[in-house]
């Protein structure tokens, strides 16, 4: 009898439970699936936007078709009215008849107008409208040669031609032509229905399908992870039977993972809490390696005195010119890294802090923060116009933060080469919300850089200003805590207006920024 030994069983019987478990063939196989489930979504979301176009377009045409079946029936009704008070008056003269008659010669040709232009995108009834301009035309000078000859005392006159009949031949033309219009307005109507039916039976069938599809390959998902399953829990059980051989490796690995945690939870720490500290011994050690090379150059300067043979030129060089350069290099260094912690840290602070809702007059406060830059603005040679604000009920610091940020910017980012202007105004806009602008003729933005420049230190254009790309990051987080949105449009050397959306009333939700 052969008895294998315990390490080379044990390597065994693993080999052996983890061949039923085919992790790579599983997760190539969802893989699949989950790629086919998408491309049949974007197959559907793209046959439902256009269904849904289409749908929008031929509701578009019929409220067209609609509205011509309308105007159409109120210029008949127009007619019938100038008519009624033309009769009226040549049979009673009295001139009340020609209220309704004047009123309805003023609406005509509003009316003519209207119809004309709805048809203009279709030649041939724009055709019909312009005969039936021409009928109308036609109609209406006879009934004010009519009204002028009674008017004139010629009643007879304005009766003989009334009774000719030629309105009525005019009229009986011009409601024929209606119907014309009318019958093709009503097809239109109809055909568009029916493409409108079609278009989402269309939409129907392919979501349908596609979500019958989906469901199929949802099935093969569950069935896929179900043999898994039972491939995991058959190697599970024979993983087990290894258990017992498995004790002092599984203390062994429990130590070094232990170990390996606390390494990563110390490491945590000082990067969380203790991030300034090894900072700070830059700082001071870069200040004792300046008193140690203000020594030596000191000793060389003697040396230079009584010995100036015993000197190397490269040593006195990298003394005096090396060294320096390099603890400059050091300092601009830990300045700029002091100022990014410093920068991340009040990001933190203030998105932790609390947020307190309350009326806040706009206009006074963004003036009042333009006021703050005055000085600035006079050695730029610009001017900033606050229009009348609406007033909104929000948080007051972190509007005058997020305003504060933008305008600093504007004055900053002016073009020295003209006059500069930044110009504040906003409205309300519906759905209880406020719009503001924050408008410039500054240096302008690159189009590219438009979503760019609200991330963590990216920065657009020239860096020939103070700053380490935070400044928007932060504005668009606070505009964001606030329930709001900004955006901005730019173009290089015209200038940049930035759009500001916040809720009318800000509600604050409990445990916000606690």
């Amino acid at each position: 009898m052969v008895v294998t030994p315990a390490p080379r069983r044990l390597n065994d019987m693993m080999q052996t439970g983890l061949g039923f478990v085919r992790t790579p063939s599983l997760a190539r196989n969802l893989a699949g699936l989950m790629t086919l489930a998408l491309l049949c979504l974007l197959v559907i979301n793209i046959v439902t936007f256009a269904m849904i176009r289409q749908t929008a377009d031929y509701s578009r045409q019929t409220v067209n078709a609609m509205s011509s079946r309308v105007i159409s029936e109120q210029i008949m009704t127009l007619f019938v009215d100038a008519e009624t008070g033309h009769r009226g008056f040549l049979l009673t003269q009295e001139s009340q008849y020609l209220i309704v008659h004047d009123r309805a010669m003023e609406a005509l040709p509003g009316a003519l107008a209207d119809l004309d232009r709805i048809t203009v995108p279709y030649p041939d009834q724009n055709a019909r409208v312009q005969e039936l301009r021409a009928l109308a035309g036609e109609r209406l000078a006879r009934m004010s040669t009519g009204i002028d000859l009674a008017r004139a005392g010629r009643l007879p006159e304005a009766v003989a031609l009334l009774r000719t009949g030629q309105g009525k031949v005019l009229m009986d033309a011009m409601r024929a032509k209606m119907e014309e219009i009318d019958a093709f307005e009503q097809a239109r109507v109809e055909d568009l229905t029916e493409a409108s039916e079609r278009s989402g039976r269309i939409t129907l069938a392919v979501n349908t399908v596609g979500g019958v599809f989906i469901i199929v390959l949802a099935i093969i998902s569950l069935m896929l992870i179900r043999r898994y399953l039972a491939e995991l829990a058959r190697a599970r059980d024979m993983m087990a039977q290894a258990n017992e051989l498995l004790e002092s490796k599984v203390a062994e690995r429990t130590t070094s993972l232990r170990r390996a945690n606390d390494e990563i939870q110390r490491f945590a720490y000082i990067v969380s809490h203790d991030l300034r500290a090894p900072l700070v011994n830059v700082m001071g050690y870069t200040s004792e390696l300046e008193e140690a090379g203000k020594a030596l150059t000191r000793q060389i300067e003697q040396i230079e005195a009584s010995a100036p043979e015993l000197l190397d030129e490269e040593a006195v060089q990298a003394v005096r010119e090396d060294v320096p350069e390099a603890i400059g290099f050091v300092r601009a260094s830990t300045a700029k890294m002091d100022r990014l912690i410093n920068a991340i840290l009040k990001l933190s602070r203030e998105g932790r802090r609390r947020l307190v809702s309350e009326p806040v007059s706009m206009t006074d406060m963004v003036r009042n923060i333009a006021d703050s830059v005055n000085h600035q603005t006079e050695a730029a040679n610009a001017e900033i116009v606050v229009a009348s604000l609406p007033d909104i009920e929000s948080d007051r610091l972190s509007l005058e933060q997020i305003f504060g940020n933008l305008i600093d910017n504007a004055v900053k980012y002016l073009d020295h080469s003209r006059e500069g202007l930044i110009h504040i105004d906003g409205r309300t806009t519906s759905g209880g919300m406020v719009e503001y602008r924050i408008r410039d003729n500054g240096r302008g933005i690159d189009p590219k850089d438009h979503e760019r420049i609200f991330e963590l230190f990216r920065r657009s254009g020239r860096q020939d200003r103070q700053g380490e790309g935070l400044g928007l990051a932060f504005v668009r987080n606070a505009v964001r805590r606030l329930g709001g949105d900004i955006r901005v449009e730019s173009e290089l050397g015209k200038g940049s207006t930035f759009y500001l959306v916040f809720p009318k009333r800000l509600v604050i939700e409990q445990g916000e920024g606690e």
